[in-house]
């Protein structure tokens, strides 16, 4: 952990700040925090089972024995493990039974696909892993709503050991509120046994909203059947009080159904006799997964999960799980070394670290499924936000992650949105502010919805559209969606050139700051997507067309670096002299190759960060001291040099080592004390967290252009030899 140190505050009035330090006194401390980032990072919540928005599970302790798993909500959904040596039993995972105690815990390393426990007692060491491939190169794998649970054992003091291992899962997972009623079975699949559960009722997207999970489809336990294995569905007290005393699991299945979830609540239990640990690792595995049978509806259309688009079933998806399993575990241990290895060269050990701890997160803030034709389409829900769906200024924070690992997958976020457009559905000028409440894509329901502009994005979400077609063309992954929806870029351009510059009062992806008008970054926003248009033109081959948005974005630009001028920084608002605000949207000048605005714009704009330091890093504007941790990272990438990015994240750092919150990453927090902010009219409870915009995380990977055509270059490679 990092020292307190004192905070770095801003110049100027607000009543938030506090005296200045001195510049010389701030670049200490800095460099104090930037060496003490440099180690791994402390989760506020750990990654568990992570594949969809949906089967999101997590631990929010430091050990996984101090507190129940949580669905990504907060909602308990436990997972309990139980390891029994030469007649002692002790907690692995979970607080029941809480007379047991816990195998100390020696070890937690969080990677891109993995999380990795390590614990030691009673002789043996034991390592945990939950890893779920979610492969971006590979999107039958990255579909599969599997996650893999791995026991190792090993013998420590030379001596051999008997053990037993117990797991078992509640009927939490499989409900929204746990007066549900929920059914279960037991079959055999090949050499799997499998154990089955759901709700009675199947409300097959019935239901959509924000604080919800899932109560349709069926979860799934599965396990390599033999003469070491039990598994049993029956109440969770039972399956526990009879490990604890034998090592093995009652005999009598539990045909108490249908009931609620909360009656003696069930559970999917397993047990593993091992004979004698010696000191050569000893391996056992589960598989958890999720079939939701149907995972989106858009435009009142059900799309089946994308690893259903040939037709396979449920045993099918455990089947292939199965037989994947070895060459996916050597593949995801390849893919994390490989990623933090150039996570770490470009960004150092903390940005490592981070982008290791958002990877999961981002991604499995989305579900992709399949249309009719088996075309992938990939769909983000705002967590604790507001549930909504396929949002342009979510997918935009989030493109980064995609950009740099699949542009196939931020084609299939922005493809859902291009149809609605032209569907006949959205009658205005500018782009849709979303497709509707997860999981239902059926029309916009934000601000004036389809009927009037009242409490619209219009700048916002036309500027985020041509700015990531551009960056798809950019390395060759947007020639369909050009061709195909060319009058539509064509429109929203022409609105940011009438529009843009000067933007009236409006409301921002930052839209929890209310509306504003003359809002210098979203005129930046706007002025980068015009250039992005007359890049897009040069590419079709119009060059006179190209020319024309050249040149009014290079116009525009230089009338923006004279309205936002304020001394040593540039205005939040053009018509308000003594503010500021991040520029993060400036990051595309250099990713697009656009070059519009002079360089000094970005290097004051930087220097003017370092010296509005807090704690827990920059405000957002001068208006709050509170801040979103995707523009930090977007911002401190405007920095030159390495050593300007270390100084701007050190205390972004520092926000995760130390937030009091254990929630899944929040990237809306103050700046001051680390605490999520809350979302009006939702209680604390309900802040941001397990958001798709810590993708955004990852956008300093493309400022190294060799290394982000690498990776994307890997993917669209893997996608060609695939079809």
């Amino acid at each position: 952990m990092m020292k307190k140190e004192k905070q770095a505050m801003t110049r100027g009035s607000h009543p938030w700040l506090s005296t200045c330090l001195g510049a010389a006194l701030v670049s200490l401390l800095i460099f104090s925090q930037a060496v003490e980032a440099a180690s791994t990072l402390r989760p506020p919540a750990v990654p568990l089972v992570t594949c969809d928005p949906y089967l999101s599970i997590w631990s929010p302790s430091d050990r996984l024995t101090d507190s129940d798993t949580t669905h990504w909500s907060g909602a308990r959904q436990a997972l309990t493990s139980l390891l029994r040596v030469d007649g002692h039993t002790y907690r692995l995972m979970g607080t029941h039974p809480s007379a047991i105690p816990a195998l100390p815990q020696l070890g937690l390393d969080v990677t891109p696909t993995r999380t990795i426990y390590d614990f030691e007692g009673g002789g043996l060491h034991v390592t945990l892993t939950f890893m779920t491939p979610m492969l971006p190169t590979n999107l039958e794998v990255f579909s599969r709503p599997v996650t893999y649970l791995t026991w190792s054992l090993r013998s420590m003091d030379g001596k051999k050991h008997k053990a037993s291992l117990y797991y078992d899962n509640t009927a939490e997972l499989v409900v929204n509120t746990t007066d549900q009623l929920v059914i279960w079975s037991h079959e055999q699949i090949d050499n799997l046994g499998v154990m089955r559960m759901g709700t009675q009722a199947q409300p097959v997207l019935a239901k959509s909203g924000d604080n919800l999970r899932i109560d349709w489809g069926y979860l799934y336990l599965a396990t390599v059947q033999g003469p070491d294995v039990q598994d049993l569905i029956t109440d969770g007290d039972s399956a526990r009080q009879e490990f604890v005393r034998t090592g093995s699991l009652p005999s009598q299945y539990d045909t108490r159904m249908p009931r609620p979830a909360a009656d003696h609540m069930p559970v999917m239990a397993v047990a593993f006799q091992f004979t004698k640990v010696g000191p050569t690792p000893t391996e056992r595995h589960v598989m958890l997964a999720y079939d939701d049978l149907y995972s989106i509806e858009l435009l009142h259309r059900r799309l089946r999960p994308y690893w259903r688009r040939h037709g396979d079933e449920a045993a099918d998806l455990l089947r292939k799980a199965e037989k994947d399993y070895v060459a996916l575990e050597s593949e995801c241990t390849r893919f994390d070394h490989d990623l933090q290895e150039d996570l770490t060269r470009i960004g150092g050990p903390g940005y490592a670290s981070l982008g290791g701890l958002a990877y999961r997160e981002a991604l499995a803030g989305n579900k992709l499924a399949a249309d009719v034709d088996g075309e992938p389409l990939f769909f983000p829900k705002e967590n604790f936000s507001d549930g909504s769906i396929s949002t342009p200024d979510v997918i935009y924070p989030e493109s980064p992650v995609l950009l740099l690992l699949n542009p196939e997958l931020l084609r299939a976020s922005l493809a859902p949105v291009f149809r609605y457009v032209t569907s006949g559905r959205w009658r205005f000028r500018f782009a849709p502010a979303q497709l509707g409440t997860y999981p239902l894509a059926n029309g916009q329901t934000y601000g004036g919805g389809e009927t009037s502009e009242e409490h619209q994005q219009p700048v916002e979400e036309s500027a985020n559209m041509l700015i990531m077609t551009a960056a798809l063309a950019q390395i060759g992954q947007a020639s369909d969606l050009t061709l195909k929806y060319w009058p539509v870029l064509t429109g929203w351009a022409q609105y940011l050139r009438e529009k843009g510059l000067d933007p009236d009062k409006q409301v921002c992806t930052d839209d929890f700051a209310g509306p504003l008008a003359h809002n210098a970054n979203l005129s930046l926003k706007a002025i980068e997507a015009l250039g992005a248009y007359a890049l897009l033109c040069k590419m079709k081959g119009d060059e006179q067309q190209a020319a024309v948005y050249r040149h009014v974005a290079s116009d525009y630009a230089s009338q923006w670096v004279r309205k936002a001028q304020d001394g040593d920084h540039f205005r939040l608002a053009f018509d308000q002299p003594g503010t500021w605000s991040q520029k993060y949207n400036l990051v595309w000048d250099k990713l697009l190759g656009l070059s519009l605005f002079p360089e000094d714009v970005a290097r004051t704009e930087v220097a003017y960060y370092k010296q509005n330091l807090a704690t827990f890093g920059f405000p957002l504007d001068s208006r709050h001291s509170y801040t979103k941790l995707d523009w930090e990272v977007w911002s401190a990438s405007l920095a030159e040099s390495r050593a300007g990015f270390d100084t701007l994240m050190a205390p972004v750092y520092d926000y995760v080592n130390r937030t009091p919150s254990r929630v899944p990453l929040s990237d809306w927090y103050v700046t001051t004390d680390g605490k999520p902010c809350v979302h009006h009219p939702h209680g604390e409870e309900h802040s941001f967290r397990a958001r798709p915009v810590v993708g955004g995380i990852f956008i300093r990977v493309l400022t190294d252009t060799p290394t982000w055509k690498k990776w994307s270059s890997k993917a669209s490679s893997s996608q060609q030899n695939a079809h």
